[in-house]
Formats: C-alpha cells, structure tokens, sequence
C-alpha cells in the first residue's frame, strides 16, 4: 500500500490538477466499442457480401457522412440567419431529414466498419505483415466522435511533456480558458488539438466522408496497435525522440496499407497521378519568366522554416523573442488562408512528430530524416516495420541509418 499524495513533480500530474473533471473516459468507451465488435463478430455482419457489394456499403456510408454534414451546416445556417423570418418550418424539416440520415449511418456504420476491418486485415496479410495469415492484434476500429488533446511543451525548448485526452464536448471558449490557466500556473505552453485518431483497442477514428483518408488513419492507427507488442511501440512515451519515431512510421506504414486498400477495393477512389504541365509556347520569354518566379505559398516550406528559426531562438535562451515571432508567422499563415488559431512550442511539439515527409514543422529534426532513408532503403513495407518496431533509443536508429546507406 503506497502513500495518499500524488507526485506532483511528474508533469502530467501538475496538469491533470486542472484537467480531473474534464477528461476523457475511455474506460467506459472501450467497454461499449468492445461490446459493439463482439456484436458484429457474433452476428457475422460482413458474412456474405462479395466483395463489390460489400464496397458498395462502405461508399453508401461514406454518401451518409456527406449528406449529413451538409444537412448540418444547412440547419445552422437557418438557426443564425437573423435576416429571414417564419424559419421554423424550414428548421423542422431540415431536422426531420438530418434525424433519418442520423438513423441511417447508425444502421449502416457497423457493417461498414467490420466491411473495411476484413478489407484491411487481407491487405495487412498481402504485405506479410499478418502471422499465420491474420493480423495481430486484429483489426478493430470505431468511427466515433474523438476527445481533444491538450499538449503542453516547455516554453524553453519544444518537447511534449503531457497529453491529455479532453470530453468530446468541450467548447472552444473552454479550450482557450484551460490553455491559459494550466499556461499561466506552470509557466508552460499549451495547445487544445483535434485529433484523427487513437491507437486505443479497438482504435478510435473520426468519422470523414474523404476515402482515402480513413483508409489511411485506420491503417495507421492499426500500426501503433501492431508496435505496441514490441519495444518501440511499448517505449512510446521514454521521449520526444521516440515519440517521433513511432508517429513517423505509423504514418509511412498507414499511407502505404490505406493506398494499398484503396487500389485492391475501391480503385476509382485512388488519387489521379500528378503529371507536370508542359511548357506553354504560346508564351514569350518574358512571360515565361515571370510566370517561372512567381511565388507561391507553400505551407510546408514556410512552416519548416518558422520551425528552424523558432529552435534558433530557443537555444539561445530568447524565449520570448520566439514566442513573439511564432504569433508574427501565424498572422501570416492566417493572410495566406491557413486559419491556425496558436502557433507555439506546444504546436510544434504534436505536429512535429509526424515526420515522414519533408519540411514541415518537425524542422530538422534528424529522427525524422533517419526513419525516411532506412524506408527508402528496405526491402520492403513488412522489412521497414519489423526493423523499426526492434528499435529502443535514437543512438540505435542513427546506426541502422548509417549501417543501411553503406550497404
């Protein structure tokens, strides 16, 4: 028997003094998620359905989604339009229709849910990720309303020290009350952040009407289940370094088993090909080189550097200067049409973790450039996760790394 008083000294503690009666229950979620998959596995729900019919329930879902965020967005609009009177007969019917297609996806989402668990489990096992030709842990997933994430980083360097789940129905107002009270009593930075998903059991998901992002997040989600049964997933909160990593090969991993998804069950869903435009003759030089400098916003490229300058200032002990100038990039990311509400060390410590691409707000994080040239150097996608999923510290990442690019 230990002692009654908690240990303040653990970050995470000293947060959740102000967060113990707004944070997310997941012990009575994942009960009523297991629940519901027992259901479906006792019923047999995906028995039965060839595979183009089968398709064909998950686009429906997908038709739901769609339709009932835009019955939504009309049924708000109607509610605060204080120009048009005798609303409420429009208001009533728009409820009416948003009620059957409430009712509809409620019908429709758990066949549609086991429908792409078996789609993805048979692509897991094509890329000879599964053992004895199932995947472990199997695939379960629910599409759900997700809790929100307060980060809080330390404002002298970027690093995140707490994450903590929030109700679902928080308001923004709220959001911004606990940011600056948990701000001002710690002295720390903070952030409220949605979330896509979460690697709990079975996984959470949001719920989208964009294919090819779902197919993406479940498989993602389904690789931190699948890492958690071995080190690095097990070590996922040791540091910021592997936190990084997990996130980045989640993400390398997620994309290629949603795209591979996406190709075998719905290939008029895969995204078309980029294909470069040739030259226009029609051009004179000079328009030709006009045309060739003009700038374009890239919010990668202008993130990664507003990263690299904010750690500059950050290691000289300028706090206060790179806070200063994160708000002056975010006024120009919000010019250029990127509503982002708080640019600060707590943004970059849960963006910056999804490293699997270039640039962006990991700045020049070495874990991220290390994890995308040992994937570019397997054999392929089941090597890269197994070599990863071995992993314990940085010093073991680097030396793969470097061993891989002399072979």
């Amino acid at each position: 028997m230990g002692g009654g008083n908690v240990a303040l000294a653990d970050r995470g503690n000293q947060v959740r003094q102000f967060t113990r009666g707004i944070e997310f229950d997941y012990v009575e979620w994942t009960i009523e998620a297991l629940q519901l998959k027992l259901q479906q596995v006792a019923l047999g729900t995906t028995d039965g359905y060839p595979d183009e019919a089968a398709s064909e329930i998950v686009l429906e879902m997908i038709n739901l989604v769609e339709e009932r965020g835009y019955l939504e967005w009309e049924l708000n609009t109607l509610l605060a339009d204080p120009s048009v009177e005798q609303l409420q007969e429009n208001i009533n019917e728009k409820q009416v229709q948003l009620n059957g297609v409430l009712d509809e996806l409620e019908n429709i989402r758990p066949i549609a849910e086991s429908i792409l668990q078996k789609q993805l489990s048979s692509v897991i096992a094509e890329m000879n990720l599964d053992f004895l030709g199932q995947a472990v842990p199997p695939v379960l997933f629910h599409s759900t309303p997700l809790p929100w994430a307060l980060i809080v980083s330390p404002r002298a360097q970027i690093g995140q020290e707490a994450n903590i789940s929030l109700q679902v129905e928080m308001s923004l107002p709220d959001q911004i009350a606990l940011e600056d009270e948990v701000a001002g009593n710690l002295d720390v930075a903070t952030l409220v952040v949605p979330v896509g998903g979460i690697g709990s059991y079975p996984t959470m998901i949001a719920q989208s009407n964009n294919l090819n992002w779902l197919a993406e997040v479940i498989a993602h989600e389904w690789i931190h289940n699948y890492l958690t049964l071995r080190p690095l997933g097990l070590l996922y909160n040791r540091s910021q370094e592997l936190r990084t990593l997990n996130e980045t090969v989640a993400s390398i991993a997620g994309k290629e088993l949603g795209r591979a998804l996406i190709a075998r069950f719905y290939p008029e869903w895969a995204p078309a090909e980029i294909v470069p435009a040739p030259p226009n003759p029609e051009l004179n030089s000079e328009q030709a080189s006009i045309e060739a400098v003009e700038p374009v916003f890239d919010f990668r490229t202008e993130m990664h550097s507003t990263r690299i300058q904010v750690d500059a200032l950050l290691n000289q002990g300028l706090i206060v200067e790179a806070e200063q100038y994160m708000e002056q990039r975010r006024l120009l990311f919000w010019m250029q049409g990127y509503a982002i509400r708080k640019i600060n060390q707590a943004y970059f410590a849960f963006y910056g973790s999804y490293a699997d691409v270039e640039a962006g707000p990991a700045g020049e994080d070495p874990v991220g450039d290390a994890v995308r040239r040992i994937w570019v150097s397997a054999n392929s996608l089941s090597d890269f996760v197994n070599q990863m999923a071995l992993i314990t510290n940085s010093d073991e990442l680097f030396l793969l790394s470097e061993t891989l690019e002399k072979d």
